[in-house]
């Protein structure tokens, strides 16, 4: 039991770190997010989140454990990185509104595994609080979701929506590129500790090569190519994904939370690319986004319904 309840330790450290890089990205993100319904559903969510900060580092202290200093600036830096990253886009507003429902997706599946893990354990404390942020962290994203069309329009505006054509070739290029990292990270999520969890990556790992060269053959229709570039540096960073995970001792629980946030990466991302061939008149895209997200969705659903047992699993490694 000991191994276990350092296990749930581990787990409250690790959801402090998430909410520290949620703080970073938070404070930032409203002064770059192009929309005012953006911008507020940011704001919004700050406060929330400075519960959700304290309430996790009391857990924390309960159980005489404290946040982890060297995790805490590491994902510090990494919210102020992600938002700098969005910045440096030309398409803002829409690169920020999609790494953000990722993130809102990961913090949800943090706290579902560490519901999960508490429920084991009989911590009724942890229970009440994972389950209370986890709803939080939806309503985060159903506000979210709801600002693909401003964003969409400010992303256009801002680089300049002439040639409505070629945005759609760079949507679709970068949506390539996104393909491209599932499918790296698909791969490395294949294990045997894996359980029926392999058995869904394996099965959307087959519709996500499907998708990658669905999206190739759309963008050569259109009389683009794929950016190689784009792709490379997307593979690599699915790689060093995939190595962070294998890392921990509770890999099954942290590759299904970075699964199920990378799908609502592409979720965002193909909500975007159907927004911008509706406004370029190419019905044919929309409707390849539309058969896309249809997928994406429902491997984020198969993955965020087999959580329970990637925890029963990661505490099976205590």
């Amino acid at each position: 039991m000991t191994g276990f309840q350092e296990q749930l330790t581990g787990y409250l450290t690790d959801a402090h770190s998430i909410e520290e890089q949620a703080l970073a990205q938070l404070r930032s993100a409203p002064k770059i997010a192009g929309t005012e319904r953006l911008a507020a559903a940011f704001r919004a969510h700050l406060p929330e989140t400075e519960g959700h900060e304290r309430d996790i580092a009391r857990l924390l202290e309960n159980r005489d454990g404290t946040p982890s200093w060297i995790k805490d600036t590491v994902m510090k830096l990494g919210g102020k990185g992600f938002v700098l990253f969005a910045w440096a886009s030309p398409d803002t507003p829409g690169k920020l509104l999609a790494h953000a429902l990722s993130y809102e997706a990961l913090e949800e599946a943090s706290y579902r595994l560490l519901a999960r893990v508490a429920e084991h354990l009989a911590a009724e404390d942890v229970v009440e609080v994972a389950n209370r942020i986890r709803d939080e962290e939806i309503a985060m994203q159903e506000r979210l979701a709801a600002c693909f069309d401003d964003a969409v329009d400010a992303s256009l505006r801002a680089i300049g929506n002439d040639d409505l054509k070629e945005q759609l070739r760079r949507y679709l290029a970068d949506a390539h590129a996104l393909e491209m990292q599932a499918i790296e990270v698909l791969e490395r999520a294949l294990s045997p500790d894996a359980g029926k969890l392999a058995d869904a990556y394996q099965e959307h790992l087959v519709e996500t090569r499907d998708h990658a060269d669905a999206v190739e053959a759309r963008l050569r229709a259109l009389g683009g190519n794929r950016s190689s570039l784009k792709d490379t540096a997307l593979r690599a960073g699915g790689m060093n994904w995939a190595l962070f995970f294998e890392a921990h001792p509770d890999t099954p629980g942290k590759v299904a939370a970075f699964s199920y946030a990378f799908e609502h990466l592409e979720i965002g991302g193909y909500e975007q690319l159907k927004r911008v061939a509706i406004r370029a008149g190419d019905d044919e895209t929309a409707a390849l986004a539309d058969r896309i997200l249809e997928q994406e969705r429902g491997a984020a659903d198969t993955i965020r319904s087999l959580l329970p047992e990637a925890a029963l699993r990661a505490l099976a490694t205590a």
